[in-house]
């Protein structure tokens, strides 16, 4: 069957393909996200989301799965749970009226749903696991992740490493407006210490309880919002004792509600776009050329 039913949503300006496949009936090629996600040719996404069935013994209601827009899996994305509740919870009916347990790679996570009149899901927050500051637990090759520095045509970037189901590089600015995302941030993600690369935020701290922040995404550059990178953000000003457990992150795309506890959970908005059916037969037989990247 080559027909396929999608879903696109945007969390903050950070859009993503979801599809519902419980019986795991169709793995989609690498080739074949590639192509969706294009903006160019396809429907055009950061990543393609499928939610299927969960794993037994899991308790989950369903599981989680990302594909990035060139095709890869990431670990792990909390604006891509929001999206994934959206849709499991408005027409697929799962969870209960106010939660959702979703099986992820990186663990059982838990969303709590905001509904609007009509029911549908239009907020979340995610229970995003803890912020994780070992060394091979981001996973970075060096002893202290704290305080890792690189200079970049001139320019000098320091900050945390720490992962959060995937690897981030927090780095303060003075000015983010001003900071040189484009031009160093594909630079920084592929720094030799961070064997799986990573993502960068670069960030300033505005007061104990607002962070301003933008991101340069593992292989697709730098996008109007990543959920982790908040998380990752907030987490390493919060140990840096800039700011206190409950913090907004200001993001190109809008505003992200990070709360700092045992674990590190993530709130905000998520709207519905459009349904699409597409043909799959359509896709080139060759993948994308270009490296499109991850949606996190």
């Amino acid at each position: 069957m080559n027909t396929l039913m999608l879903s696109k949503f945007h969390a903050t300006g950070n859009d993503f393909l979801v599809r519902l496949d419980l019986a795991g009936m169709r793995d989609l090629s690498a080739r074949e996200v590639a192509w969706l996600c294009d903006r160019h040719v396809g429907v055009g996404a950061d990543g393609l989301i499928t939610v299927g069935r969960a794993h037994d013994g899991s308790g989950a209601d369903c599981s989680f799965r990302l594909q990035n827009a060139d095709g890869g899996d990431a670990e792990m994305s909390g604006n891509g749970m929001r999206a994934l509740a959206a849709l499991a919870c408005g027409p697929a009916a799962m969870g209960s009226a106010s939660t959702l347990i979703v099986d992820t790679s990186v663990g059982v996570r838990t969303v709590s749903l905001e509904r609007a009149a009509d029911g549908h899901v239009v907020a979340a927050t995610v229970d995003m696991g803890a912020a994780l500051f070992a060394a091979e637990h981001v996973p970075i090759l060096v002893d202290d992740p704290n305080e890792i520095s690189a200079t970049i045509h001139g320019v000098r970037y320091c900050g945390d490493a720490v992962g959060m189901g995937n690897p981030h590089w927090v780095v303060f600015v003075d000015d983010v407006a001003a900071a040189r995302v484009a031009q160093h941030g594909r630079w920084l993600e592929i720094d030799e210490r961070f064997p799986n690369s990573t993502n960068v935020e670069f960030i300033r701290v505005v007061d104990r309880s607002r962070i301003e922040m933008r991101v340069w995404e593992r292989g697709v550059g730098e996008t109007q919002s990543c959920g982790t990178g908040a998380c990752a953000a907030a987490a390493v000003a919060h140990r840096r004792g800039l700011v206190d457990s409950v913090v907004i992150v200001e993001v190109l795309g809008g505003e992200l509600a990070v709360d700092i506890g045992e674990t590190v959970s993530l709130g905000g908005p998520v709207v519905h776009v459009f349904d699409v059916v597409v043909d799959l037969a359509d896709a080139p037989v060759d993948s994308m050329s270009r490296r499109l990247g991850r949606a996190e």
